[in-house]
């Protein structure tokens, strides 16, 4: 049976030790125009804005001054790899891995609609976004809740698994991330909204174990500001 926890005190501050676990800080990418204009985005690659850039530069001075990083990976999507490269810019000029499973949920034949609109432009493909059938494929390509969960948890374990005893930040996007902490906490409270450039960190020990220690910290946000809502993987994220 899996364990999870979620602990906002210290990182280090279980029994075990550092060289026990890969410590993960998962990343959402920073804002884009459509973020703004709550538009689905999905797999279509969307640059990010100037307040996306900001935040970017925000997490990545932020991450400079906690402890070595070891690698960073990031989803192929352009408002992720910028967000990641620069972080890398930021931490030791880091090579960026692109991996194209840390991609964003493919949202069918939603993606590139605004989403307040969504509901009227394509009903069908609406109705089975906010199915409450976790197998429910989302018309023109789109993923289910389980095709994604299954994505997100098997990319976590392939990418932590290289890491033992390491600190490496991974850069995705609101789908991505929401999943994970369904994963990490199968119990929990709601994951609530996930911002742009938030801070989420796991340890993985195995595929047996993992914790969540930190969850949508933004508070090197708050000189740069950040979107109180905006379309992120599911009906509720932001």
């Amino acid at each position: 049976m899996a364990q999870s926890s979620l602990n906002h005190d210290s990182l280090l501050s279980d029994s075990y030790s550092y060289s026990e676990y890969a410590e993960i800080v998962v990343v959402r990418h920073g804002e884009t125009a459509w973020n703004a204009d709550g538009r689905i985005q999905g797999h279509l690659d969307v640059e990010l804005n100037e307040a996306g850039r900001q935040q970017a530069a925000s997490v990545a001075d932020r991450l400079s001054r906690e402890p070595k990083i070891s690698a960073i990976y990031s989803s192929d999507l352009q408002r992720a790899f910028e967000t990641a490269q620069t972080i890398a810019s930021r931490c030791g000029g880091l090579e960026v891995i692109r991996d194209c499973d840390l991609r964003e949920r493919h949202l069918g034949d939603l993606q590139g609609l605004v989403s307040r609109e969504a509901a009227k432009t394509n009903p069908m493909a609406y109705k089975a976004l906010i199915s409450k059938n976790e197998d429910q494929e989302i018309p023109g390509g789109g993923e289910s809740i389980v095709q994604l969960y299954d994505r997100c948890t098997s990319a976590l374990l392939r990418i932590g698994g290289k890491h033992k005893g390491e600190r490496i930040v991974i850069v995705t996007h609101g789908g991505f991330i929401r999943s994970l902490y369904k994963w990490a906490c199968p119990d929990g409270r709601s994951a609530g909204k996930i911002h742009n450039t938030s801070i989420n960190v796991f340890h993985l020990y195995g595929e047996d174990k993992w914790t969540l220690k930190v969850w949508g910290d933004i508070s090197h946000l708050h000189q740069t500001g950040f979107l109180q809502s905006g379309f992120g993987g599911d009906r509720t994220s932001a």
